[in-house]
């Protein structure tokens, strides 16, 4: 059996959300399938009723691919209610290379990220700057505020 992932993040606005981490991840908004011009028209040509789509969903893209197709598939699923806790699960952007990586090229990486994500819309929680541990990462939100590291 073939198994498949995809990662499904609840939201308020998946434009939104599929601007800034296919920035963020270097993914590329899922085209619809078929030649379709929306999302939208696909389903309703595969038969979902019209009253479980609600108005707006599937006119643009609300997930993103890996245009080499390594990574999984993110879905943003819009939802009604807002977020009302700290994520139990994040993303870890490992841009860093590891320990084997010196501290200043590690730090050098993850800062060059940090400012990219940072002008899609994420803002900074906190710094984990620990050289006992030899450990660099920073904590972030999305524009919906939901966490993620860049390590």
């Amino acid at each position: 059996m073939e198994l498949t992932l995809q990662v499904t993040i609840d939201c308020a606005d998946p434009a939104r959300q599929v601007a800034f981490w296919a920035e963020a991840l270097g993914y590329i908004p899922e085209p619809p399938p078929g030649g379709h011009a929306t999302w939208r028209d696909y389903w309703a040509e595969m038969g979902v009723p019209e009253d479980e789509l609600p108005e707006g969903v599937g006119e643009e893209s609300e997930s993103i691919v890996d245009p080499s197709g390594k990574g999984p598939r993110f879905w943003f699923q819009r939802v009604p209610e807002p977020k009302v806790a700290k994520n139990r699960v994040h993303l870890d952007l490992k841009v860093g290379g590891g320990r084997s990586v010196p501290m200043a090229e590690r730090r050098e990486r993850v800062t060059t990220v940090v400012d990219r994500v940072l002008k899609a819309g994420a803002t900074v929680v906190r710094k984990l700057d620990n050289p006992d541990i030899d450990h660099y990462a920073v904590v972030l939100q999305d524009p919906e505020g939901n966490e993620f590291c860049v390590v």
